[in-house]
């Protein structure tokens, strides 16, 4: 059984995947407290994996989503604390080809999955002490939330694809200055690529 705070549908909004439909199953719970977190823990609801496979299948109904199903983006809180490969194995099977999931990196992801994201913290950000060791040093996206403080240097993870995204902190302002220093960065980097909240953007979830 997995404890589930939403699932819906909706368009990948950050990072290499930004614009593709997914069916996002936001897991409650994570190890880490982040000062700029926006999600609600406190509901969710205890789903088993057939349960979770039927609501995906029933809002891409809902949607008149059309076949090859979207795909799948496991997130959280942190979605390593539950997900497991029977969970990603039951996704597939259900005809959802490529199930991705968004991590911190602080526990190791099952093998089956499609993709992953490692998007780890810095510690300076925690509202509360927590274990922020990164255990994760292999993905196929690093993205990592800008502050234009913290150093994104010696992460020691290595990545096919490498994204900086300005932290929102809810201050329009504060936001333009970490934005600019953002894209300065990246011109002085150019490994690294921009990510931007689209979802935000553009007034989807």
């Amino acid at each position: 059984m997995y404890k589930v705070n939403e699932i819906f549908y909706s368009l990948q909004g950050e990072g290499r995947n930004t614009g593709r439909a997914a069916v996002f199953v936001r897991f409650s719970g994570c190890n880490l407290r982040c000062t700029f977190c926006d999600t609600d823990f406190t509901h969710y609801e205890t789903l088993s994996a057939e349960q979770i496979v039927n609501r995906m299948r029933e809002i891409c109904a809902e949607a008149d989503c059309e076949q090859p199903f979207p795909m799948v983006v496991l997130t959280g809180g942190e979605p390593t604390l539950q997900v497991d490969s029977a969970l990603i194995s039951a996704i597939h099977a259900a005809g959802f080809s490529f199930v991705a999931m968004e991590s911190n990196g602080t526990a190791l992801p099952p093998a089956n999955l499609d993709w992953l994201t490692v998007s780890p913290k810095a510690p300076e950000w925690l509202a509360v002490p927590a274990h922020a060791t990164v255990v994760v040093h292999q993905c196929n996206e690093l993205k990592v939330v800008f502050d234009g403080q913290t150093s994104v240097s010696d992460l020691g993870i290595q990545a096919q694809y490498y994204y900086l995204q300005p932290c929102d902190v809810g201050d329009a302002n504060r936001n333009a200055e970490i934005t600019s220093a953002c894209i300065a960065f990246i011109k002085q980097h150019p490994r690294w690529r921009l990510s931007l909240q689209t979802h935000k953007l553009v007034g989807i979830r």
